[in-house]
């Protein structure tokens, strides 16, 4: 289980503060896929960042009973001078993964080619989402943390995308960010909508998607 427990983030602003996040309160179980919608800005990309460790929250507490992956298409952790074959041994290394086994397959799905070798910092955000997203399957995490920007590129890497996610990796949970309501419907079994900075957890995926028009 992953719990948040009233987490609350401000951002500082040029008068004062702005809340983004307002006592976010739920429970993630395991298996469940759990959509998150809301209007641009509304504080959906900072609450995975948030359950993903990338950032701290003002105030509240995350519990995670389950291995969390970065979100999805997060490229920060890479080191922008470095190559992203360099960046694929340094991941090996932390996470004690066999590095020629995992260069196969990021080579292969990713499709980065000879550009693998370069810098990760001449990458366009596209592919740096591929590399990624190609680093984050290839680790097998019991949690994952998904913004719909990751399905970039053509229809085949999207296929490829949702097949590892959702279909080969059924059995595990995933907090998934999208504005993609048909998206939503047909991935999650549950859904909740972020709106004046608050969490509104529905009760099914048809009735969030109806909170969220209304606001």
């Amino acid at each position: 289980m992953i719990r948040c427990i009233d987490i609350t983030k401000d951002y500082a602003i040029h008068r004062g503060r702005r809340r983004v996040l307002d006592h976010v309160s739920f429970d993630l179980e395991r298996g469940q896929k759990l959509g998150v919608l809301g209007r641009n800005g509304a504080g959906k990309s900072t609450l995975i960042r948030i359950i993903g460790g990338v950032e701290m929250p003002t105030a509240g507490e995350i519990q995670r009973n389950m291995t969390t992956s970065w979100p999805l298409a997060f490229g920060g952790a890479f080191q922008g001078s470095l190559s992203g074959i360099d960046n694929l041994r340094f991941i090996c290394r932390i996470y004690d993964l066999d590095y020629l086994e995992t260069r196969a397959f990021v080579d292969d799905f990713a499709e980065l080619g000879r550009q693998l070798g370069e810098p990760v910092k001449t990458y366009s955000s596209g592919m740096r989402a591929r590399l990624a997203f190609a680093l984050t399957i290839a680790i097998e995490f019991e949690c994952y943390l998904i913004d719909e920007v990751i399905m970039v590129g053509d229809s085949r890497f999207t296929r490829r995308c949702k097949e590892e996610l959702f279909e080969k990796r059924a059995d595990r949970s995933i907090i998934l960010v999208s504005h993609d309501m048909n998206f939503i419907s047909e991935v999650c079994d549950s859904a909740a909508v972020i709106s004046n900075s608050h969490f509104h957890v529905c009760d099914t995926v048809p009735e969030a998607i109806a909170f969220h028009e209304r606001n």
